[in-house]
């Protein structure tokens, strides 16, 4: 009878985490190109960071998500590590909207009667031939399993009153004071790091307060334990991620675990404040979820509010726990999927692309700066930076090899109408990154050769080739600095004319070294020379691919 009341809850919380993973991934395939532009607009201070952590999370549910979203962006540049603060610590408050939905619907009204039409409604609409429709039926789905599932894990807990062998044995471990505080706070952290969903462990306390099975204290003990469980699926997702990844992970943990022991030490005072607040009896079950509902908000909401003038402090701190790594290269290339939990569509699964590709045009950037060390002075350290561009060379082709296939797969994963262009973009974006890459690979070749056969260019000419190398630098960072945005005609204006300054610049060179030819300059150099300025050209082509990659398919 135990293994099935064990099994009976079990099976009503994978309901209840199934509705929740439906009803997101609906709300994030309708939303999500919305929610990055919120992101990447809204973080212009501290105070917009957490409002803008704060209404995304509300929007798709799922504190889990925002996180991934902030983990990406600021791997991609878009967002500095103390805007990625603001933003989790008003995510830490979307998250209890959670609570109140389930406090105020689950508990309030016969669920069944809300959750069933939802259903009803929303299965047509999965049917539709339009996107936006069958988004909106998994949103309503989703809701309607979800509820069910409340409504089952409700059912599920037995009754306290028959158990009362149950409830002597709580009563032992209620009976050590502060310290019986301290114990349900861990229970609470463990839970959710089990079931690697906060949401699900708040509904499953404010389950166990209603009908009975802990008192109104233990489960606000419970509560901020959830909160500072949550944050390991966070930390999960940045093993084997960059180091500011880890450095926001690490924040998210910092913030939590702070503000949990804050409120460990004050929850008394807390407690009377929720209950001046909300009406009614919280030892009752008829009162106890709001209760606990606000008790979750406003201990978020406080330490938002005391925290929020030490962000730059707090950064500090992660960033001296989490120093910075250089990069190696010569290791095999892994493409880390930041894991969401539970919440996960092909929308986020873009934006972790796109962190990664953001990556892999910068280490072509640096590759090409490499060159033009080498090729104006050749004798210096010649031999380590063929090695690193080698290895740096072999890291891209590895990149755009794992990169593309994750890109497949997303495109397989049901992307909406825009997901699917700019998922088309990536991989084109991703081939000319990697076509950079071996056009620098073979610039840094040609320069080993040119020095082991002791050819030297003529003064002349390596001033001649300066502004080519200037013009390819300018059209490499102007590729970085727009690679996150759908290019405007006005910029492809201006890549365009970019590739054509390279173009004029080549035959320029080509028409000089024909000179020195006739004037007797030998031949084996000029046409290495020739070489160089061939790539050279090449990488302003895969450029403007580029551009026009970002100017017809990419959607932000």
């Amino acid at each position: 009878m135990i293994i099935y009341s064990i099994l009976k809850i079990a099976g009503s919380l994978g309901l209840f985490l199934y509705g929740m993973k439906v009803m997101s991934d609906g709300i994030q395939k309708t939303a999500g190109d919305r929610l990055q532009k919120v992101l990447n607009y809204m973080t212009i201070n501290r105070f917009a960071a957490a409002l803008t952590g704060f209404v995304v999370t509300t929007l798709v549910q799922s504190s889990s998500a925002t996180t991934v979203m902030v983990v990406s962006f600021v791997n991609a540049g878009l967002l500095s590590l103390t805007q990625s603060i603001g933003v989790i610590m008003g995510a830490n408050i979307g998250t209890t909207v959670t609570g109140w939905i389930v406090a105020l619907i689950g508990f309030k009204f016969s669920i069944v009667t809300i959750a069933l039409p939802a259903i009803g409604i929303g299965l047509p609409l999965v049917f539709s031939k339009r996107l936006g429709k069958q988004d909106l039926g998994e949103v309503l789905i989703g809701f309607g399993i979800l509820f069910l599932g409340l409504d089952f894990l409700k059912g599920s807990v037995p009754d306290i009153k028959h158990h009362p062998e149950y409830l002597e044995f709580l009563a032992h471990f209620a009976d050590w004071g502060f310290l019986s505080f301290i114990l349900f706070v861990a229970v609470g952290a463990v839970l959710t790091i089990v079931i690697q969903s906060s949401s699900a462990s708040m509904a499953i306390t404010l389950t166990m307060a209603y009908t009975g099975w802990i008192d109104y204290n233990t489960a606000a003990a419970v509560i901020i334990g959830s909160n500072i469980g949550t944050t390991v699926t966070a930390y999960l997702a940045s093993i084997g991620a960059n180091t500011n990844a880890k450095r926001a992970s690490r924040a998210h943990i910092l913030f939590n675990l702070l503000g949990g022991v804050l409120i460990t030490i004050f929850h008394s005072p807390f407690l009377r404040l929720v209950d001046i607040i909300i009406p009614g009896d919280p030892t009752t079950g008829a009162s106890i979820p709001e209760h606990l509902a606000m008790f979750h908000t406003l201990f978020n909401i406080a330490n938002t509010a005391v925290f929020i003038w030490f962000i730059p402090q707090l950064a500090k701190l992660v960033e001296y726990m989490v120093p910075e790594s250089k990069d190696d290269f010569n290791v095999k290339y892994e493409f880390k999927y930041i894991s969401t939990g539970i919440q996960d569509t092909a929308e986020l699964n873009l934006m972790k692309a796109k962190s990664e590709i953001s990556k892999m045009a910068g280490i072509t950037g640096e590759m090409f700066s490499k060159f033009e060390k080498v090729v104006m002075r050749p004798e210096d350290k010649l031999g380590k930076h063929v090695r690193k561009v080698k290895d740096m060379e072999d890291f891209t082709d590895q990149m755009q090899e794992q990169i593309t296939f994750y890109l497949i797969e997303c495109s397989s994963e049901g992307l909406n109408e825009n997901g699917m262009r700019t998922s088309t973009a990536m991989i084109r974006i991703v081939n000319e990154l990697e076509s950079i890459g071996d056009s620098c690979y073979n610039l840094i070749l040609a320069s080993e050769r040119r020095y082991n056969k002791e050819m030297v260019f003529p003064s002349e000419a390596l001033d001649a080739l300066k502004p080519m190398i200037k013009t390819v630098k300018e059209f490499i960072e102007f590729i970085k600095a727009n690679l996150d945005q759908h290019l405007s005609e006005s910029k492809m204006q201006e890549a365009l004319k970019l590739e054509a300054k390279v173009d004029k610049e080549r035959k320029t060179l080509k028409k000089e070294s024909r000179k020195r030819i006739q004037k007797g300059s030998d031949v084996k150099t000029e046409l290495l020379y020739l070489d160089i300025v061939k790539h050279i050209e090449h990488i302003g082509d895969y450029a403007l691919n580029i551009a026009e990659a970002l100017k017809t398919n990419y959607e932000v």
